[in-house]
């Protein structure tokens, strides 16, 4: 019976993974779910898979989940140092589901203790890739893609030699606004940007693919976990959303991946891993499909990608700060605070001004560096949109 462990149970990735789980449960026993502020939810499944721990990120929401899983015989617990805590319980696979970069810290945990992470938080990779990798080598750790673009480039890559590869190219919807006029973006609402044509993921994750922020991470995270140059890393528009990630290799040579848009693939391979196993997914019915559209994005309509490409060129702490300052952007334009095309000018601004600052983005890449630009770079966001309003 295998260990594991769900970070951010309660989200689109987490619950897919308790999904598979369920079809399933005497392979395995669960060490620890965790999540955010959807307590009902997370006591709920904490229950019913006899959970040995279930944790909160939020300090203020212990009792409520004391109560949910009272007489469970559940052990409960709260906070930061919690979700590092429950990332240290020995377990043989843990996910990392916890959206942004509060899921940096037990990713790390998780491969302190030498374990396997299926990495579906992208930021951990853009803020600390180098940190990350390293801490993996050195407690002979793994770690696995769930990203459905990073998962089908690691899935095209195997048997392959990484001397032969060329270019990598990940696949984007587009989002909800890749047919807009241009000159209707500036007016796009917090609704319409949480409204995607083909995935149904959490309203943050949403609104960044409307943006293009998560294929901007997505491009800094391909550079981290495939040790590729930026110049080999392309992104094309997709909206099919059937092809995920294709490999071009020296002869000339293009290995894609394909299936229909549901994250139980990725998931699914991470879970079973180095084996194939029968998915609950549907089959890909290509005659019916008709076609099969590529094209390539507008940076005018995605500043978001020209900024990350700018990040991998720039290196040092600027994925962290570029993560940060986007989070926080993102949390201004939920609360109707800005418009949908402020937030990568914001983005960009901070950037700048660290650039302008000197030696903060060139500091050594240590957690307590990137946890301390992360903090100085949503107050900036705060700073520039008060100075903004006012």
């Amino acid at each position: 019976m295998r260990k594991i462990s769900i970070f951010g149970a309660t989200g689109s990735i987490g619950q897919n993974t308790i999904d598979l789980i369920d079809r399933d449960p005497a392979s395995y026993n669960v060490v620890a779910l965790t999540a955010g502020a959807n307590i009902e939810k997370l006591a709920e499944d904490a229950r019913r898979l006899n959970a040995d721990v279930a944790v909160t990120a939020y300090e203020n929401r212990l009792d409520d989940l004391r109560a949910a899983l009272a007489g469970s015989g559940v052990e409960v617990a709260a906070g930061q140092n919690a979700l590092t805590e429950a990332a240290a319980r020995p377990a043989d696979w843990v996910m990392s589901a916890i959206v942004g970069a509060a899921g940096l810290e037990p990713g790390l945990e998780v491969l302190r203790q030498g374990g396997t992470l299926a990495l579906a938080n992208k930021e951990t990779l853009v803020c600390a890739g180098a940190l990350v990798l390293e801490t993996a080598k050195a407690n002979n750790a793994r770690l696995l893609p769930v990203d459905s673009e990073h998962s089908a480039v690691f899935q095209a890559l195997v048997g392959e030699d990484m001397a032969a590869v060329e270019r990598i190219i990940i696949t984007a919807s587009g989002g909800a606004f890749r047919d807009w006029p241009l000159s209707k973006l500036a007016h796009a609402t917090v609704e319409q940007a949480s409204s995607h044509p083909n995935w149904d993921m959490g309203q943050r994750i949403t609104i960044d693919s409307a943006s293009m922020f998560n294929k901007a991470l997505e491009l800094i995270e391909t550079k981290e976990f495939f040790g590729v140059s930026p110049n080999q890393i392309e992104v094309l528009v997709h909206p099919e959303s059937i092809v995920h990630a294709l490999v071009g290799f020296q002869d000339g040579a293009v290995m894609a991946h394909m299936g229909a848009p549901d994250m139980r693939h990725a998931i699914g391979y991470a879970l079973h891993w180095p084996d194939r196993k029968g998915l609950p997914v549907e089959r890909l019915d290509l005659g019916k499909l008709g076609q099969l559209r590529f094209s390539e994005p507008n940076e005018a309509r995605y500043p978001a990608l020209r900024l990350a490409r700018a990040v991998m060129e720039r290196g040092g702490l600027s994925g962290g700060v570029f993560n940060a300052a986007k989070e926080r952007a993102l949390d201004r334009f939920v609360a109707r605070e800005i418009g949908f095309l402020q937030m990568a000018e914001i983005v960009e601004a901070v950037l700048d001004r660290f650039e302008a600052a000197g030696g903060l983005i060139d500091a050594p890449l240590t957690l307590d560096n990137v946890l301390h630009t992360d903090h100085l770079a949503r107050t900036w966001v705060d700073d520039i949109v008060i100075q903004r309003a006012g």
